[in-house]
Parts: structure tokens; C-alpha cells; sequence
């Protein structure tokens, strides 16, 4: 979690909600009650989270694909607006590169959030992805300011129609 006014994010909290073994439902339960945890400890105005694809195991991309249903449900059911970015867009915001690896996105949340140590690779990620909205929220604030958010938006539009190039 982090806290953003204007341009400067503070790091307010991180952590990792841990899933013991047993029947699924159980451990999406813990999720759920976990998170609503930090919510009601926290009370977010926004929430960030990244977009799952699929990988080369189908498993574990189910698995996570129940967990972050979860927690999708547990945001929902609290009024929570969800903003959704890939891991492409994550990276790109935080470390500048869309194929980071995961010390390099440690190294940079460290870095901008001045923390006193590296947090750990799920808190980096989760912390990135936090830093990856701000700084998207910021950039359509901005480009809102300036009458350019409708005018992006539209050639957008026509580029990928194969107007534009």
C-alpha cells in the first residue's frame, strides 16, 4: 500500500497473505478474510492489481487465477474501484523496461519509495503495481488538464484501425 500526493508515493504497508494447504475453498477463504483484514485495517481508496495470463503450466494458472478471483470478490463486495495492469505495463512503469526481472523490480520500488531494505519479491510486486497506477493515474490527470486525454484516446483509436501509424 502506498500513499501518492502530486508526484511524491509514500510506502504505507506491504505483506503477504499466506495460503495454507487444503481444499480450495478453504484457502480462497483465507484470502478473502485475509485481505478484508487489510482493508478494514487500511480502508483503501483504490485498489491495483495485475493481469493474470495464462503461463506454461495450466495449474498454476488456474490456481491463481481462483486466488485472484478472490480477492477481485473481497475488493468488489467492499466498493473498491480495481484498476487492472499487465505485468508489461507494471514493469515498464517502475523499472522502465517491460521485461524486468524480479530483483530489478525490488531494486526500483526500494528505490522509489525509499525504504530501508528490499521487501520481499511478492510485496515488491504488489508495491509496483501500486506505483504503476499512480504513475498512469497521474499521466491521464495531466493529459486531462490539458484537453489531450479524448485527443490520445481517439488516435488511438484510429491507429489501431491502421489509420495511423
Amino acid at each position: 500500500m502506498i500513499d501518492v500526493q502530486g508526484p511524491l508515493a509514500t510506502y504505507v504497508a506491504s505483506g503477504v497473505i499466506r495460503v495454507p494447504d487444503g481444499a480450495l475453498a478453504t484457502r480462497l477463504k483465507v484470502i478473502h478474510d485475509g485481505l478484508g483484514e487489510v482493508i478494514a485495517s487500511t480502508n483503501p481508496d483504490l485498489a491495483s492489481v495485475e493481469i493474470v495470463f495464462v503461463n506454461v503450466n495450466p495449474q498454476a494458472t488456474l490456481a491463481l487465477g481462483h486466488a485472484r478471483g478472490a480477492a477481485l470478490t473481497t475488493l468488489a463486495t467492499r466498493n473498491i474501484v480495481v484498476h487492472e495492469y499487465t505485468a508489461l505495463q507494471v514493469k515498464q512503469a517502475v523499472v522502465g523496461y517491460g521485461r524486468a526481472s524480479k530483483p530489478q523490480i525490488q531494486a526500483m520500488v526500494t528505490r522509489l519509495l525509499n525504504l530501508p531494505g528490499e521487501p520481499s519479491a511478492d510485496a515488491a510486486d504488489a508495491l509496483a503495481c501500486a506505483i504503476c497506477h499512480a504513475h498512469s493515474a497521474r499521466m491521464a490527470s495531466e493529459l486531462g488538464r490539458a484537453g489531450l486525454l479524448q485527443q490520445v484516446a481517439r488516435s488511438g483509436a484510429r491507429s489501431r484501425r491502421g489509420r495511423l501509424r
